[in-house]
């Protein structure tokens, strides 16, 4: 059967795979459309098969906000290059896991990767993940997600860029709402209040603390002292409502809320690639791999 460029074309938009690739797999399946796309979905989830385990740190970070703001999604989608990360069909997919998210409350990442990707395709999440790594050739992850739902008050949500992203649920106006929730992304705390922090880290703090102290030579009840009033600063340089507040420093956040009338309940801040190792290389060397189909 001879095969026609409208053939050709037709495959390419309904693959977005290249035109060399669409004309060899409808010659091998004898001019036959559907035949020819079974074959490239079968070869390209074979292809994302051996992506899987090349290093994703690079990616996005979206924010969902139910429409009465009472509840809120947030995930990260992880891709190899940032250059992946701008691309528009990548974000797009992105944003319909953040939207599933917000919308089903699935109970882990493989409740979510079973869902329907959403909006007309019927496809599960980790099928269509899949799909997007045979069709752009990078290793793509959906590797976590927050969901909140109010208990007293609302959710607000910022992202710097598309690599930070915050969830907070607080009580007062909105204006409370997004100056937490930029403080959050800015200064990175790790607990909401002292009593949050783990007994593990807090134990191994104050030996750290206690060594610095002894090599004082100062009296034990001394270095007990230095080291309570140590402590006392550090978990206030790592809980929300112990930091100085960005935009007034001279004021901690707990304070701020207190002369507002507002509180905070709940906050998670995800940033792109935290705690994955990042691959070194030669950005050049990278984008020629990917040309010559590596």
């Amino acid at each position: 059967m001879e095969i026609t460029a409208a053939m050709v074309k037709e495959l390419r938009t309904r693959t977005g795979a290249g035109m060399m690739e669409c004309k060899k797999a409808l010659q091998e399946a004898g001019g036959n459309m559907e035949g020819a796309i079974e074959a490239m979905r079968k070869s390209g989830l074979a292809k994302a098969d051996k992506k899987a385990g090349r290093v994703a740190a690079e990616g996005v970070i979206v924010a969902r906000l139910g429409d009465d703001a009472r509840v809120g999604a947030m995930v990260e989608i992880n891709s190899e290059t940032d250059f992946v990360a701008g691309n528009d069909e990548f974000k797009a997919f992105a944003a319909r896991v953040a939207a599933r998210v917000l919308e089903q409350a699935p109970a882990d990442l493989a409740a979510l990767n079973a869902l329907p990707a959403g909006d007309g395709d019927q496809r599960d999440i980790a099928t269509a993940t899949k799909e997007l790594v045979a069709k752009i050739g990078e290793n793509i992850e959906v590797r976590r997600f927050a969901r909140r739902e109010a208990t007293v008050g609302h959710l607000a949500s910022y992202l710097h860029g598309n690599r930070i992203g915050v969830l907070v649920e607080y009580t007062g106006d909105e204006q409370v709402g997004r100056d937490l929730a930029m403080h959050v992304a800015a200064s990175r705390p790790v607990a909401l209040r002292a009593d949050d922090v783990p007994a593990d880290d807090i134990e191994r703090e104050r030996g750290i603390l206690e060594e610095q102290a002894r090599v004082s030579g100062k009296p034990e009840e001394i270095v007990k002292k230095m080291v309570d009033g140590r402590m006392r600063k550090y978990l206030g340089e790592i809980t929300l409502l112990g930091q100085p507040f960005v935009k007034d420093p001279d004021q901690t956040v707990e304070k701020m809320l207190e002369e507002k009338g507002a509180s905070v309940q709940f906050f998670e801040r995800f940033e792109v690639g935290e705690g994955k190792e990042k691959k070194s290389g030669n950005f050049a060397d990278e984008v020629m791999a990917q040309v010559k189909g590596a």
